[in-house]
């Protein structure tokens, strides 16, 4: 099993009038190779979900196995090395002022010691070139450019490079196209969806949008209340619609979905 979340609580605010609990005994379990897109209204616990997974938020109780190591107690920045991640802002996963081949550097030496040695060699120079190119966005012909240069579809295209680079054993995706047009936010899937492909690698999508959630990856997942109320995977996702989506949510939860962002999506 890549991933492991089990009975995972998670209250903001306890005992105070602002209490709100996020998580409330979530399970979730991925194997290798699962790309799991993560849906549900605002307030379903799906940003807690990730925050908790990377280690941003510890938990309250629950337990966390990353291919088979225990994470719960451990700080973010040791599982920076299990974990890529993508968010929603082009402008988060990328150092403005730097430029791109700088940015693509630092990513490959995440997790490792720092040293005053550094510097981009003309192997990593080519490696980068190759990793660019197959973007097809033409940046592997502006590697000395800054990353603030550009716009917000190629930093997330970068970004998604840099995120992937170490091969992390998951990759987490908080509704990274949300900020783009819809051209560039299909494009930047495309790209999604074939980097984790072809790297054979682990992934979760937080996405507003069911028909993407539908199309892309082999599991769908809806929360609701902080836990899981639907999973769908193989032949049940391959046949699912918009329309039965949204009648199996009425079904499991008894009321119907008030999400106009995901309804308009």
């Amino acid at each position: 099993m890549m991933l492991d979340m089990n009975q995972v609580y998670k209250t903001f605010n306890a005992g105070t009038i602002n209490e709100k609990k996020a998580l409330t005994g979530l399970d979730i379990h991925l194997q290798e190779g699962d790309f799991v897109q993560v849906i549900g209204g605002n307030g379903a616990g799906k940003s807690t979900m990730l925050n908790c997974l990377a280690g941003m938020f510890p938990i309250d109780r629950g337990s966390i196995q990353i291919d088979g190591q225990d994470v719960t107690r451990l700080p973010e920045f040791k599982r920076a090395k299990l974990i890529g991640r993508v968010f929603q802002d082009p402008m988060m996963g990328t150092a403005a002022n730097m430029n791109i081949e700088e940015n693509l550097a630092l990513a490959l030496r995440r997790g490792e010691k720092r040293t005053l040695r550094w510097g981009v060699t003309n192997k990593e120079r080519e490696r980068y070139h190759e990793l660019l190119k197959t973007l097809g966005l033409g940046l592997e012909d502006r590697m000395t450019n800054k990353v603030g240069l550009l716009s917000g579809g190629q930093r997330q295209a970068l970004t998604l490079l840099m995120a992937t680079l170490q091969k992390p054993r998951i990759l987490l995706l908080d509704e990274h196209t949300a900020a783009l047009d819809p051209q560039t936010a299909a494009k930047v899937l495309e790209l999604s969806e074939k980097i984790i492909s072809e790297n054979h690698l682990t992934a979760m999508m937080v996405t507003h949008n069911m028909k993407d959630a539908i199309v892309h990856g082999n599991r769908l997942v809806m929360m609701q209340d902080g836990h899981i109320i639907l999973d769908i995977a193989g032949e049940e996702k391959k046949h699912l619609t918009v329309e039965a989506l949204l009648e199996k949510f009425a079904q499991v939860s008894g009321s119907e979905l008030a999400n106009d962002r995901m309804l308009l999506s």
